[in-house]
């Protein structure tokens, strides 16, 4: 796989896994949940949590598998979470601004 190639595959997981949590009803998209009630706003953004350092290690595999990993400082860390967030605002704007 080329180097555009695994960019771009990176961040269509990314979109993915930003929108999972706000798409359905199961924990991390996978796991049925045992009660009726739905999820509230606190497990979901815990979830995007989850899904941002899971998308965050793969990056740092196709990294690795690429190059060397450059080490990074925070800044890098905050504009790749607001990217994340960016991300997620259609998976948001669907499960609480959309009218069911």
């Amino acid at each position: 796989m080329n180097t555009t190639n695994a960019v771009w595959s990176l961040v269509l997981l990314a979109a993915i896994f930003a929108n999972l949590p706000f798409l359905n009803n199961r924990w991390m998209g996978l796991l049925p949940r045992r009660t009726l009630a739905a999820k509230g706003l606190h497990i979901r953004l815990l979830e995007l949590i989850a899904a941002y350092f899971i998308v965050g290690g793969v990056g740092l595999y196709v990294e690795q598998s690429i190059s060397q990993i450059y080490p990074q400082g925070w800044e890098f860390y905050a504009v790749t979470g607001f990217l994340f967030v960016t991300l997620a605002f259609p998976g948001f704007v669907y499960r609480y601004l959309m009218r069911h």
